[in-house]
């Protein structure tokens, strides 16, 4: 009997950005996480603290850390 494996995902809405704070470091640095669409799948970014916050300004993120 052929396998069939269901490979959909459920839907992503685009628009919807999300920031989780990982630390605030002694040099200035913010380490963060960073998703779009889905929470749960996210990048390390790390930047300083006055560019962390433009660049969560500029899109329009979801504090999941608060």
């Amino acid at each position: 009997m052929p396998q069939t494996t269901d490979t959909s995902l459920p839907a992503v809405d685009a628009s919807l950005r999300f920031v989780r704070v990982i630390e605030r470091r002694a040099d200035g640095l913010v380490a963060f996480e960073f998703s779009i669409g889905w929470p749960e799948l996210a990048v390390e970014l790390m930047l300083p603290a006055p560019a962390f916050e433009a660049f969560c300004a500029n899109n329009r993120v979801q504090r999941l850390d608060t």
